[in-house]
Formats: C-alpha cells, structure tokens, sequence
C-alpha cells in the first residue's frame, strides 16, 4: 500500500463528507486507503461513512478519545508507506494526494511534509509556525512579534514573513494536511496523548525534527480547508486548552533545561496570557449577544443531512 488517508471525526458529517468525496474525485494513480475514526459523534457520521463509502475502514470508538489518541488508532492499522493525517474540514484538490508523495519519494531527508493550505476564496491559510522557544513566547507575550512581524527572529514563531509561494524547511506546519513516511513514524512513535487536543502536532514534530528527521512545506500540493469548526463553538474553552496544551509543552521538552525561576516566568506568562486572552473573548461574545438580532439560531450542520459542524482540529494558538 502506497498511502494510507487517516481521518479522525467528532460530529463533523456534512465536512467528513465532503472530504471522503473530494479523495475519491482526486484519488492518485497508485494503492490508497483511507481510515476514519469516529470519535463517539451524535450527528450521523458514523453511519453515513459505513452506507456511503463502504470502501472506508471505520474504526468507530464508543467514546471521544480525542484527537491524538483517535490518529494513533488510525496509525496503528494503516498499511501505507506513506501515512496522511488529513481534518474532515479539508477537500482535497486536483493531484495534492501525488503530489505530495511524490515529494518523500524524491526527498529522503524529509520524514513529512505539509502542502498549502487555502480557504474558501483561494485565501491561503497561514500554516507553517516556528517551534515555542522560550525566546518566542517572550516576543509574542510581551507584543513585540505583532509590533514588529517582518523581523525573522522576534516574529520566528508565527513566521508572518514566510514566503508560502515557496518550498522550505519548517518546524511545525499545522497538522490538518501532514503526510510522514512510515519510517519516520516507525523511529520517532505514536502522537502523545498527553496532548488530548492542542500541542500533540507540535510535539510529534518537535520529536521528528529531534529524530533527524527534515519537515518540509510545499505549495505544489493544494488543499481547501474550512478551518476551526469546533473552536468558533466552544471558542474560549478551546483558548484555554491551547494555552494549557503549550504548558505541557514546556513541562515535557523544557523544564529539565531551563532553570526553574525562568521555567515558572515562562508558565506564568502563558496561563496569564491564557486568562486575558478568555476574558476578552467573553466580553466580545456579550457585547455580541447584547447586538444579537432576535429570533431562532440557525440550525447547525450547512444543510447538508447532517447535523452538527464540530471537529477537534490540531492547532496551535
């Protein structure tokens, strides 16, 4: 088996389908298969991927196990020799698949790679990121990345010059896209799932990169990603995952190399980062409800059969 497709899915029918239809329209010229793991979803996915696409493996959990345990579920059973985690917000387009693998074939220092990511309107998505070096996160608490963002080594961990017209080395590009060789997988191991939701992508390349291991971006591979399904529903409680997910971040890989009143600063600094950042969402959801036109919500899932818009995407803050 030449590539294995592994999706992890929490009530995200009407996209989960749409993904499963755009592999099939844009399937490559070799051996593929693709596993969902459904995570305990109320809205149908489950069974829709079992009566629609009967060539799907369905490992359907009775339980949410989150994302890092659900990929490592799907790793565990996949054959391919090249293994694409993929969002069930993402569509594939044209020959992104190929193009991809084509990539690891011809780059052997590459244990993955990641393609462009773009949204509704050919909008590209800025995906790629710097590792969370105790440098970065003092330039992003203290504001001077967004003062000075051009400047390579104050903005390194949003990398808002980053050229996405071009094929580069990268730390860490967002997951919802990342094809890695198996042999990669092999030598570095499964996802950590003390990183139930954010920060387990970012640790696995963290380790990858660790490993000797190269993680390239390309923009010859296209995939349209709707982005943050689940966040903007449960959007501050997602803030406050993902400042605690950079916390156990610098717990696992930091606290044994930095001394312990600096390690202590740089933890204070994000859990305060972590608590402005949800009181100004909470103050913008009020005034949002104060300016609320009266009258039904929309009811939830793109009027597509399917209810229901979440999923548990991988990303950093």
């Amino acid at each position: 088996m030449k590539l294995s497709i592994l999706i992890v899915n929490w009530n995200t029918c009407g996209y989960l389908e749409g993904c499963l239809r755009s592999i099939a329209e844009n399937s490559p010229p070799f051996d593929w298969e693709v596993i969902v793991v459904d995570n305990a979803s109320s809205d149908g996915s489950a069974l829709m991927v079992a009566e629609r696409f009967p060539g799907v493996r369905l490992i359907a959990n009775p339980d949410n196990r989150g994302y890092a345990e659900g990929n490592n579920q799907a790793l565990q059973s996949a054959k391919g020799e090249c293994l694409l985690l993929l969002n069930p917000d993402i569509e594939v387009i044209g020959n992104a698949l190929e193009a991809m693998a084509a990539f690891l074939g011809a780059c052997p220092e590459a244990g993955a790679v990641a393609c462009m990511l773009v949204h509704p309107g050919e909008v590209v998505q800025k995906s790629c990121r710097g590792f969370p070096i105790p440098a970065s996160i003092a330039f992003e608490v203290t504001g001077l990345a967004r003062l000075f963002p051009h400047n390579r080594f104050v903005s390194a961990y949003r990398m808002a010059s980053f050229d996405y017209d071009r094929t580069a080395e990268v730390d860490q590009p967002m997951a919802s896209a990342f094809m890695v060789r198996r042999a990669c997988y092999e030598a570095v191991g499964p996802m950590d799932t003390q990183f139930p939701i954010f920060f387990n992508d970012v640790d696995w390349c963290y380790r990858i990169k660790a490993a000797g291991w190269k993680i390239f971006y390309t923009p010859d591979a296209r995939m349209l990603h709707y982005g943050g399904q689940s966040t903007r529903q449960v959007r501050r409680a997602m803030i406050w995952q993902s400042h605690l997910g950079l916390c156990r971040f610098y717990r696992k890989h930091y606290r044994a190399r930095l001394p312990l009143p600096l390690y202590a600063l740089i933890v204070a600094a994000i859990l305060a980062s972590g608590v402005a950042r949800v009181g100004l969402h909470w103050l913008y959801e009020m005034l949002s409800q104060s300016n609320r036109p009266s009258g039904p919500p929309p009811k939830p899932g793109g009027g597509n059969g399917c209810w229901g818009t979440f999923t548990l995407n991988s990303i950093t803050p």
